[in-house]
């Protein structure tokens, strides 16, 4: 992450048009491939756990939602502020931004479905059930700027990447900082819900042996 705050604010040049601005989107494009990342752990996940009833997959699909709901949050903020100095206004229903609002609010409405029901087996299903509704906007998401018109710039195209060699550079190392980031907030998470999963194991014990 230090590496990638040096390249992003030292080692590559101002933009010719957007100045400063521009650095924003090195923010903005490490947040957007982990929610990419997030999201199509959290559907191979739900899918496994439909396949398999094994509650593991289940923990992992919540905790790499909740990490890729936080990081669309990212996206949706840092696209904001550089939309406000690259076109002069802070919200445009754009076909990318308002693919990429609808889901944030798909996943956020994921991470509501999960405090629904005490069943831990029903709850699964249904959030693994929705987490595939939501996955499907992933893809449309990507492809809305090439689908759509759009005022959202086309960075990765099928001849390369239509930026400096020092902005490439930035880029590349703010992915794989926020990845490493993704990474080790997973490995949090998925120990966090295996604590409070057993420790509701514990409970629902104790409430059958006292008759509760």
């Amino acid at each position: 992450m230090v590496g990638a705050l040096y390249l992003d604010f030292v080692w590559s040049p101002d933009d010719r048009i957007l100045g400063a601005s521009q650095r924003i989107f090195y923010f903005h494009m490490g947040a957007a491939a982990v929610v990419l990342l997030a999201f199509s752990i959290t559907a191979v996940a739900s899918v496994t756990y439909l396949l398999t009833r094994n509650l593991a997959w289940d923990v992992w699909a919540a905790a790499s939602a909740e990490i890729g709901t936080v990081f669309t949050t990212m996206v949706l903020v840092s696209g904001t502020l550089w939309g406000r100095a690259a076109w002069g206004i802070w919200w445009t229903w754009d076909p990318r931004l308002t693919s990429t609002l609808i889901l944030w609010v798909l996943f956020a409405g994921y991470l509501l479905l999960r405090d629904s029901s005490d069943n831990v087996y029903r709850r699964a299903t249904y959030a693994a059930v929705l987490a595939l509704v939501a996955f499907a906007d992933v893809p449309i998401d990507y492809m809305a700027i090439r689908w759509w018109h759009s005022i959202h710039p086309v960075v990765i195209t099928d001849h390369g990447v239509n930026m400096a060699p020092h902005m490439v550079d930035a880029m590349l190392v703010s992915i794989v900082a926020f990845i490493g980031l993704f990474v080790t907030w997973m490995v949090i998470r998925v120990r966090l819900l295996r604590t409070e999963m057993a420790i509701d194991q514990v409970k629902n014990l104790w409430r059958g042996r006292a008759g509760v």
